[in-house]
């Protein structure tokens, strides 16, 4: 085999070639540096090994004993992590004490560290405005296609107009005017129409992205009921704005309901006539009595006691 501990080992796939170049700048294990000590405590694993090993287990999401069990059994990721031919794998342990040892402060040099040489080899662009800002080149990654439809947007516009509803409604608007939540009836409607169509299957047939008549129905009913409640939140806003004007132009302080109504007589000082078979107060000369002021009724005993005396005469 010779000096070489890869020799025997097969190819690496072509992402972990790329990641296995990368890894080897020493700029990485510059953060760990400071938490192991060359003299003193128990020898650890090398740095490369935990760092291959580590992305190995974030890239695809495994646990520490699955994460060595795979790389003890694979021989790709043996010589990808830097553990020879016949060297026993890291313990799950070790790989979590190094981690909770280290902490996330190692972990955001790291990603320092990264940025920086994949700005240096023009891999991402960082924005100069703003730090946190990255631009990246990325690839399409082939998916399914959600089309839409009918039924969903029906069903997205019956749920945002329940919604703006109840902010109006939190706010202090139209408070009286009532709108039915059809969320749920909605939903139920456009999964009977996905489950009985065959839109959901690779060859659709024509017109199955019509919506149900139901739903449509829901839908209208709905719009119907926020319109109201739209128009009455408008009125109640007008209705508390100051300084209201009337319906013939004229502005009136707010709180006012309706224009003052003053007679010519009431407004020239002359009291106003007697009705017919009605005694005018008098006074002891005979002559007329005081004015009674407009709008208020003359005392009880100014006519009377003079009417009693007379029918005593």
């Amino acid at each position: 085999m010779g000096d070489d501990p890869a020799a025997g080992y097969q190819d690496l796939p072509r992402e972990l070639a790329s990641v296995d170049a990368l890894l080897d700048d020493p700029v990485f294990f510059e953060p760990y540096r400071g938490h192991f000590s060359a003299r003193w405590g128990r020898p650890s694993i090398p740095i490369e090994t935990y760092l291959r090993m580590m992305f190995l287990k974030h890239r695809y999401g495994l646990g520490y004993e699955t994460l060595c069990r795979e790389v003890a059994d694979s021989l790709s990721w043996s010589r990808f992590a830097r553990v020879s031919l016949g060297t026993r794998v890291p313990h799950p342990s070790t790989l979590g004490k190094i981690t909770a040892r280290c902490g996330p402060g190692t972990i955001a040099k790291l990603n320092e560290a990264l940025l920086a040489k994949a700005a240096a080899a023009k891999v991402v662009r960082i924005d100069k405005v703003r730090a946190d800002k990255v631009r990246a080149d990325t690839t399409v990654v082939t998916a399914n296609v959600a089309y839409p439809t009918d039924s969903g947007l029906l069903t997205r516009a019956i749920a945002l107009i329940v919604t703006l509803v109840g902010v109006i409604h939190a706010a202090g608007g139209a408070g009286r005017t009532r709108v039915r939540d059809r969320r749920r009836a909605a939903g139920r409607r456009a999964g009977r129409s996905r489950r009985t169509s065959s839109c959901a299957t690779r060859r659709p047939r024509p017109g199955c992205w019509r919506s149900p008549p139901e739903l449509a129905d829901l839908a209208e009913a709905t719009s119907t009921e926020a319109q109201k409640v739209l128009i009455n939140a408008r009125r109640g806003i007008a209705r508390q704005a100051p300084g209201k004007p009337d319906r013939r132009g004229s502005r009136w302080p707010a709180g006012r309901r309706s224009r003052p109504v003053t007679s010519r007589r009431a407004a020239a000082g002359t009291p106003p006539p007697a009705a017919a078979g009605t005694a005018q107060p008098r006074d002891a000369s005979g002559g007329p009595g005081p004015r009674t002021p407009p709008g208020r009724r003359p005392p009880p005993d100014s006519h009377r006691g003079r009417r009693d005396e007379r029918l005593r005469g």
